[in-house]
């Protein structure tokens, strides 16, 4: 888990880590750490990395712990960016694309239904293709856009993950939040190994939270690093 300057999503997510899951043992990594300690994800949570100062990720994309992150994915390793995590990963250009203000120019922070696209990928076997899961957003820059050259490529290569959509799976513009190209919730890189979504699933991972879906996103991860070390 990934901590950065302003960043606040590392407790949630780290809760999950290490007191919902079993079988997993979570690790905090400092921005300026450059030994990543062995782990099998690396997870940059959501928050306000140095303070979103010159725009979202763009400071968090030139610390010392991003150089190592840059060598684990070139590696295969399994990266995961939530929110602002996501926005660092298109920085960084792990991802392609870039997110902007939403549309709406205003902060949204709200439920929303995801229909996952691959259920291939490490970070969602544990989901169906098509399936529906509701996963809450919390974000005032989660608009994707890419040029449409870059879209394309995506749609080819089936590397969108999640899309919003309505309860039905149908993806229509009336349940799109933040007026995300294609209705884009999340997209991976060509390989697989690196996630970026702007949902927050560590939101939702125990009833109490008015939901468990973010639950299957972390079993699915801890389930692929199992099956990495035992090999």
């Amino acid at each position: 888990m990934v901590v950065f300057p302003g960043t606040w999503s590392d407790r949630d997510c780290g809760w999950v880590v290490d007191q919902v899951l079993e079988d997993a043992e979570l690790r905090y990594l400092w921005h300026k750490d450059t030994d990543l300690k062995g782990v099998d994800c690396v997870i940059l949570p959501g928050g306000f990395s140095y303070g979103d100062h010159l725009r979202t990720g763009a400071i968090a994309r030139f610390s010392p712990v991003l150089s190592s992150v840059l060598e684990f994915a070139e590696r295969g390793g399994l990266v995961w960016g939530v929110c602002n995590g996501f926005q660092i990963l298109c920085e960084a250009g792990l991802l392609p694309g870039v997110l902007i203000r939403n549309d709406s120019l205003e902060f949204r922070c709200e439920w929303t239904n995801l229909v996952c696209e691959r259920d291939d990928l490490a970070f969602t076997g544990e989901l169906r293709k098509r399936q529906v899961i509701r996963v809450p957003i919390s974000h005032g820059e989660g608009n994707y856009f890419a040029d449409p050259a870059t879209l394309s490529r995506l749609e080819q290569n089936g590397q969108v993950v999640f899309r919003y959509c309505d309860p039905a799976g149908l993806v229509v513009p009336a349940v799109n939040p933040n007026g995300s190209a294609h209705n884009i919730a999340g997209i991976c890189n060509e390989a697989g190994n690196v996630m970026g979504m702007m949902p927050h699933p560590e939101r939702c991972c125990e009833p109490e939270l008015g939901g468990t879906d973010g639950l299957l996103l972390f079993r699915s991860v801890v389930r692929a690093a199992h099956a990495l070390v035992t090999a």
